[in-house]
């Protein structure tokens, strides 16, 4: 069992949990929320546990095929992974990835929003409804694509490997949470999305500079191994500030529904935040290349969960 735990990588779970139970929030206090009456149900309240849970499962199934198709190159970045060490087989990680997708992915038809309250109804409804279902699907696929050599393995390319991490797990993450309150027919969700995925297009490179020796010998070419230390560090700059400035952007233009004020308030501390991760990588780029857990590395982490429970508090008060 602890080896299985160990192949999930149970930490990187908390941010598509906090993504989608902050995405859900957003849709509840939205003024897009189809129940007028903002009723937190029982309906509601399990809908969006069970579509959490199902994130993590995804997240979990990620890992797992990921370090399926990496073995050789955790064998020189992760020497103490579970596929490397012969703590499990390769067969035993594929029947765990598996078990993971399907708990992943069939439990969200039933992540219907209302007035569809009671599990049948939420079951029979118009294929239409069942927009959460297919986000899941959309996101294993990425992962599917991410990964494999047989859907291109973007991993291999420095541009592709974070567009296919920043669009399921930063735009489609939030969408999703959202679907479990209200339908995704309107621009808010996909905007509040479209500010995580420009975070992690290039917060997402922040793990490849310690990673260089064992990618390279891959065939990955990572955006460090592309373009250089100095120069990948400064390309991926700017997702440290930017997007967090959209957040009082998107207020002001009534985009967001939220409160207003904390809106501006949270999106000028998280720039304020990104900027000091920023001088982190830049004042000495060669420093990310010499240590697995860079400083910059958990900033990134505690900040885009930061951002998930301050988005959530913005639609709430």
């Amino acid at each position: 069992m602890n080896a299985y735990i160990k192949l999930a990588r149970p930490f990187t779970l908390l941010p598509p949990l906090f993504g989608i139970i902050s995405g859900a929030v957003c849709a509840w206090g939205s003024a897009h929320n189809p129940d007028a009456s903002r009723a937190v149900t029982m309906s509601v309240v399990l809908t969006v546990a069970l579509g959490s849970l199902c994130a993590s499962f995804l997240n979990a199934a990620s890992n797992a095929i990921n370090q399926i198709y990496d073995l050789e190159i955790d064998r020189i970045n992760k020497p103490s992974r579970p596929l490397v060490t012969g703590e499990l087989s390769i067969a035993q990680a594929w029947r765990f990835t598996w078990v993971l997708y399907a708990l992943a992915i069939i439990p969200t038809w039933w992540v219907v929003v209302y007035p569809r309250t009671t599990w049948s109804a939420k079951f029979f409804a118009p294929l239409s409804e069942h927009e959460c279902f297919y986000i899941y699907i959309l996101g294993m696929i990425a992962t599917f694509m991410y990964s494999a050599p047989a859907l291109g393995r973007t991993k291999k390319h420095p541009i592709g490997a974070n567009v296919t991490i920043a669009i399921p797990r930063g735009c489609l993450l939030k969408v999703a949470g959202w679907t479990m309150v209200a339908h995704a027919t309107v621009a808010e969700p996909w905007y509040i999305g479209s500010i995580f995925m420009l975070f992690l297009l290039g917060a997402a490179s922040t793990k490849d500079f310690s990673d260089i020796e064992g990618d390279r010998a891959g065939g990955c070419r990572t955006l460090p191994i592309a373009f250089g230390v100095r120069k990948a560090a400064w390309m991926i700059a700017p997702s440290f500030v930017i997007p967090w400035l959209l957040m009082p952007l998107g207020a002001h233009l009534g985009i967001l529904t939220g409160n207003r004020i904390a809106l501006d308030v949270l999106g000028l501390v998280l720039a304020v935040w990104g900027t000091y991760t920023l001088w982190l990588i830049v004042r000495n780029p060669d420093e990310l290349t010499a240590t697995e857990n860079h400083p910059s590395w958990r900033h990134m982490y505690l900040m885009m969960m930061a951002a998930q429970i301050g988005f959530a508090v913005a639609y709430v008060i």
